[in-house]
């Protein structure tokens, strides 16, 4: 075990913030974590609290050095489980890039996580964020995962029930304290994360994107090699490359309302994007709310709101995490101020 001092994170977070952690002990497989747990240092290491686990950082804001010790997930591999009748059951380490994976998965012939392409991160945070688009989630094709508690050193394997999956959502992200009766924020780490990706395939289709994809093409039934690269293509036009411009993707969650609530917004503002949901809520488009309010192209700061995306906050060069927080709480204020919406930041600030 290595215990790194005064590690560099800008490199590890997408926004590129400039910022430290005091110690940083990287994760390279299970054993790495069981023997720093029970290591003689382990209690002078979390004397400051709980570690803080660090994936590929694309959900993360730092606002400062880190104080607590990060544990930097480096586990690898990706491998077959079960090849069935009814579908392949698929296992990837959580240090594993998730659009590579996404990538290996349709060059072996097992599609289904065509759609959520280009999303950034490693697997270990996918089922944390339960990350989705263009009309898939994860828990849409989640199996199970492996993690170890840092509290006790055990290893545990949890399933989709378990894993209090909701919209951007799991139990990954509640305390144990909170209303749930059981949380792991902050208390896990993440090993391996397994996909069941059934043989009785078929597109995902149903967004304005795919549609106006599907009329310019002809193309009305995509293979999931071909969805993947429209899906690519349309996420490249809107989103700024992180390895270019530092960002965390889209900031805010899109808020969710009733027919009633939506119906007074439509009453005020007729073209106001919005999705009805199975349960009879209304999907309200954060995105057009921020544009609404006149953000796009504006900022505080180096921080500030993508020309093409006004769901995405970026840095523009030597942006501080503070600048950042600033911003995204003015863009809340207006938004609320003006539609009487509580929009929800989906970054971990820190």
């Amino acid at each position: 075990m290595i215990v790194e001092k005064q590690v560099p994170l800008q490199a590890y977070n997408s926004f590129g913030i400039v910022a430290k952690a005091h110690q940083l002990v990287r994760i390279r497989e299970e054993a790495d974590l069981l023997g720093l747990l029970a290591s003689a240092d382990w209690a002078g290491l979390t004397r400051g609290g709980m570690p803080f686990v660090l994936g590929g950082g694309s959900n993360l804001v730092i606002t400062g050095d880190v104080k607590p010790l990060v544990l930097k997930v480096e586990i690898m591999g990706r491998r077959l489980v079960d090849d069935g009748p009814k579908g392949w059951l698929v296992e990837a380490g959580a240090g594993e890039n998730w659009h590579a994976f996404v990538q290996w998965t349709l060059q072996q012939g097992w599609p289904g996580l065509e759609n959520l392409a280009l999303i950034p991160g490693t697997v270990g945070a996918s089922p944390v964020q339960n990350i989705g688009a263009y009309g898939v989630e994860l828990q849409d094709r989640f199996h199970s995962l492996d993690a170890i508690d840092l509290r006790t050193g055990e290893s545990f394997t949890l399933d989709a029930g378990k894993c209090g999956f909701g919209y951007r959502d799991s139990v990954f992200k509640h305390a144990s304290s909170d209303t749930r009766d059981f949380g792991l924020a902050g208390r896990a780490l993440i090993t391996r994360v397994r996909f069941w990706l059934p043989k009785a395939w078929k597109p995902v289709l149903g967004y304005a994107d795919l549609e106006r994809r599907m009329a310019e093409t002809g193309n009305t039934a995509p293979d999931a090699q071909t969805l993947f690269d429209w899906i690519c293509a349309i996420r490249r036009a809107k989103l700024p490359d992180p390895a270019v411009i530092g960002n965390a993707g889209s900031f805010f969650k899109n808020p969710t309302v009733s027919p009633d609530v939506c119906a007074d917004i439509i009453a005020r503002e007729p073209k106001v994007v919005h999705y009805p949901m199975p349960d009879g809520s209304i999907k309200l488009a954060a995105g057009w709310l921020i544009d609404a309010c006149g953000w796009k192209g504006r900022g505080v700061g180096n921080a500030g709101v993508y020309e093409k995306q006004a769901l995405v906050l970026v840095n523009r060069g030597g942006a501080t995490g503070g600048e950042v927080v600033t911003l995204a709480r003015a863009i809340q204020t207006s938004v609320y101020e003006r539609f009487g919406i509580r929009l929800e930041p989906e970054p971990v600030v820190i």
